[in-house]
């Protein structure tokens, strides 16, 4: 209702006469075969209620039994976040209902995490690091999926009936939640969204979850609230539910700041609820008022042992895990000789892995970024798709800037040699052949096309050969052109200028 009675604040007001403190619940659907508690099997876009068993359909007198490899990938996620890794934990009953949660209670872990009291340092985009703590990361299942059908904004509210997938019901995930996220400013937005690329990365480099934000494989909350500094007590917040991109978790934020102000300048309370992020317009709109930790009844699950992993396996786990991502930047960046602006707009761009992936084929480091962070930087926004989207991979970007290293090609034949393989014309070699795009280096046509230019433009020849070497740009140009670029332009100066004798 507060939406409804009161006008935004400017952000940058808003932040000027308002503290603003995040905190973020971030979900992550583990990459496991089955599901958390039975043998249902896991990929995405199955047909409706297909990968189900009686446990996750909460039949009576199913019973579940615990997913080790997700209990795995688990404590990867722990260790990676610098937690400590409980030597004891246990499964309690989340007590609610909804159609998407048969049994009507989500299993999961309530005050007994399996990893808790850590921290990651998330990179901003002037290279400053921003510390945030992590309270605790534990493991619980996923709910179903329901489709309102009927009704202008596929919500329940003014639905005419829903209908409930149960194939995601079950499926393991971690849930990650930060302490009060403080000292933010006017950097909020940039944060919460830092840290939400910095987890997703992580959880890719760990190998634990594809982490496809549009697939839900990662969902975040952010809960916002504003006090009037940074002395006061905490504000009372708002969870804005299941954002699914960086861009979204950012402009929430921008949004809720914005709103609350507006909502705090109006002399109202801010309601303590879930809010619904809507992509299309920028907005947040109420939910429900939010519950607190004793409305769910958490108890203890009585089907299921505490987890005690050996402080040998964790060990182990720790010892396995690979290079974080931001030190394996900064190792990249050091070996590419990029420079810090370069670098972050790399990252930014999603082309890390694209250009790495371009060098171990063979290119450069400057060659890879010239082609990952340009032309097809250009084209990936032309087709609104990202660069990994692209029908090209790091290995044809390696052999065509290999076709440009040999002399084969130059850039502007290049261009269009790509362009065939974005077409699926082939590799670049075979565009080459096919479209007949390879360098003329056979003096004799070039020395025919030089002729017929220096015929043509008898004015320019007389300026040069009067020791004015700017025109000769003319020549160099019209000798291109008769070749369709396929001339190399500094052997045609060179051949125009013994011509003309100057």
């Amino acid at each position: 209702m507060t939406a409804l009675t009161t006008d935004l604040v400017g952000y940058e007001d808003a932040v000027r006469r308002y503290d603003p403190v995040l905190g973020i619940e971030v979900h992550v659907e583990l990459g496991t075969r089955t599901k958390m508690f039975c043998s249902a099997e896991v990929s995405f876009g199955a047909a409706p209620n297909t990968q189900v068993t009686p446990v996750s359909l909460g039949l009576p007198g199913a019973l579940p039994v615990l997913n080790g490899k997700a209990v795995e990938y688990a404590i990867r996620i722990g260790l990676a976040l610098n937690c400590t890794i409980a030597e004891s934990c246990r499964f309690a009953r989340k007590n609610y209902f909804y159609p998407d949660v048969p049994k009507n209670f989500q299993t999961s872990q309530y005050d007994e995490p399996i990893a808790y009291d850590g921290w990651i340092d998330v990179e901003l985009e002037d290279g400053s690091l921003f510390r945030v703590e992590i309270e605790r990361a534990h493991m619980e299942e996923d709910a179903g999926k329901n489709t309102h059908v009927g009704g202008a904004t596929g919500r329940i509210h003014g639905a005419e009936y829903s209908l409930v997938d149960y194939n995601r019901a079950g499926i393991p995930l971690v849930e990650i939640v930060t302490r009060p996220i403080t000292g933010v400013g006017d950097r909020a937005p940039e944060v919460a969204r830092a840290y939400v690329q910095t987890l997703r990365d992580i959880f890719r480099a760990l190998d634990v979850s594809e982490a496809r934000m549009e697939r839900g494989n990662v969902r975040a909350d952010v809960n916002v609230s504003l006090r009037p500094t940074a002395n006061d007590p905490l504000g009372t917040r708002t969870e804005t539910k299941n954002v699914n991109s960086f861009r979204s978790v950012e402009r929430a934020v921008r949004f809720e700041v914005s709103r609350q102000a507006g909502v705090l300048d109006a002399g109202l309370p801010v309601i303590q609820e879930t809010r619904h992020w809507h992509e299309d317009t920028g907005v947040t709109t109420s939910g429900r008022v939010k519950s607190d930790a004793e409305d769910y009844r958490y108890f203890p699950e009585p089907d299921l042992v505490p987890v005690a992993p050996s402080r040998e396996w964790v060990e182990e786990i720790r010892a396995s895990l690979p290079e974080m991502p931001v030190a394996r930047r900064n190792r990249l960046q050091a070996d590419w000789g990029y420079a810090d602006a370069e670098m972050r707009d790399v990252v930014n761009a999603g082309a890390l892995d694209l250009i790495e992936a371009t060098v171990a084929a063979g290119t450069s480091p400057a060659g890879a970024r010239k082609w990952w962070m340009g032309e097809l930087a250009r084209r990936a926004k032309q087709d609104e798709v990202t660069l990994e989207e692209l029908t090209v991979t790091p290995a044809q970007i390696a052999q065509l800037q290999g076709l440009v290293d040999s002399g084969r090609i130059n850039d502007k034949l290049a261009r269009q040699v790509l362009e065939g393989v974005l077409a699926g014309e082939g590799d670049p070699e075979a565009v080459v052949v096919a479209r007949g795009l390879e360098v003329v280096s056979d003096d004799g046509p070039l020395l025919e096309a030089i002729d017929a230019a220096l015929a043509a433009q008898p004015d320019i020849v007389a300026k040069v050969k009067g020791g004015n070497l700017g025109p000769v740009g003319a020549i160099i140009g019209a000798v291109m052109k008769a070749t369709r670029g396929q001339a190399d332009a500094s052997r045609v100066r060179e051949l125009v200028l013994e011509r003309i004798g100057a």
